[in-house]
């Protein structure tokens, strides 16, 4: 046996003692109804706050184009489409928001929680 067969089998022990010398004993929760509900509205929340974001970044170049288009008809177009369409997508997101508030509402009081 060589001298990096033996540093190899020394690596392999260690980490396999550490392993069961350092770990903790986990046990899994009981998943409940209300713990699957605050998970789906913190997911919500995320996805709602980073299209809320995107939606504003595009409304800050839609503006920022509209200013620096210089009158020039193509660009003033695009703009006004950016601007329109960031504005489409915020209401869409806001909307989302509200109807998945308002199911996970009822979904609470029909199954309990």
């Amino acid at each position: 046996m060589t001298r990096k067969d033996k540093l190899r089998s020394l690596a392999l022990y260690l980490a396999v003692g550490l392993t069961g010398i350092m770990t903790q004993q986990v046990f899994a929760d009981t998943a409940g109804v209300s713990n699957v509900e605050s998970f789906i509205k913190s997911i919500i929340t995320v996805l709602a706050s980073i299209a809320g974001l995107v939606a504003t970044g595009f409304f800050v170049v839609g503006g920022f184009s509209y200013i620096t288009s210089s009158g020039n008809p193509e660009h003033l177009d695009r703009a006004k489409k950016t601007i329109l369409y960031s504005a489409i997508g915020l209401a869409i997101t806001i909307a989302a928001f509200v109807i998945s508030n308002i199911v996970t509402t009822l979904a609470t009081n029909a199954f309990g929680g």
